[in-house]
């Protein structure tokens, strides 16, 4: 990747996915991205209401901080995009991330402190990839042989576009797994059409559905969003950092 000098602050960050799943002809190959450190003008995305009501806040503050030539921030695995709105928040307010969350050892709210820096890369096995975010993937229970993808901070954006749009038609439309699944899965035994990725999410099996996305989970390069709260009587619990916009602006709500 060349590098090349900014009017502002940058960064050069190291990328979980090592480069390994985007086309060697994509700058993102190279496992390395050059971020803008955050400056008065990310401060206004993160306080922008109307922003906020939208719930795109922090998908306008990544775009933000994208600064290489030739990287489209749609390309950007959502792995390698939770590592740098990480890296982000570290750059901007540092490590000390104070916050509450539900726990569900004891049903109440609990105020707790983490130190993000100590946040660690999943270890996953990297041979599996090879600049082709495509793989394989067979059910346990119905037997179905997939070929998916890791969804991508574009393929994010158009799935909530596809969400809302359904809620505008049926407010109770609850199709949010159908609609993700139906992103990530690209050929149903070879089948490859729209028709038949749809007929068989509305018919897979629920439990094989978890078990792919628990696959999916484990195999996918990310950074580990999660910390381990022990209570008064020694009792651990895990549970997952919230990244709301509080996770940027200590003084705003999560």
């Amino acid at each position: 990747m060349n590098e090349r000098e900014y009017d502002f602050p940058t960064e050069v960050l190291d990328l979980p996915s090592q480069g390994k799943l985007y086309p060697k002809d994509n700058p993102l190959s190279s496992g390395r991205i050059t971020i803008k450190c955050m400056t008065a003008k990310e401060e206004d995305i993160l306080s922008n209401q109307n922003l906020i009501k939208k719930g795109v806040v922090l998908d306008k503050l990544f775009e933000s901080i994208i600064v290489d030539n030739g990287v489209n921030s749609k390309d950007i695995l959502i792995g390698d995009k939770n590592a740098i709105l990480l890296a982000t928040r570290l750059l901007g307010y540092g490590p000390d991330y104070n916050f509450k969350f539900y726990s569900n050892v004891t049903g109440d709210v609990i105020s707790t402190t983490i130190d993000l820096a100590k946040i660690q890369t999943k270890e996953i096995d990297m041979t599996l990839f090879n600049h082709k975010n495509e793989f394989e993937y067979t059910t346990p229970f119905g037997k179905t042989k997939l070929t998916f993808k890791l969804l991508t901070h574009g393929d994010e954006i158009a799935i909530e576009k596809d969400i809302e749009g359904m809620q505008k038609i049926n407010k109770e439309f609850s199709g949010e797994i159908t609609t993700r699944l139906r992103y990530m899965i690209k050929s149903v035994e070879g089948d490859t059409s729209l028709g038949a990725i749809t007929k068989y999410l509305n018919n897979m099996l629920a439990r094989d559905s978890k078990a792919f996305r628990e696959y999916v989970k484990t195999m996918s390069p990310d950074v580990d969003m999660s910390f381990t709260y022990t209570h008064k009587d020694g009792e651990k619990e895990v549970s997952p950092i919230p990244m709301g916009v509080g996770f940027f602006w200590p003084s705003s709500e999560s």
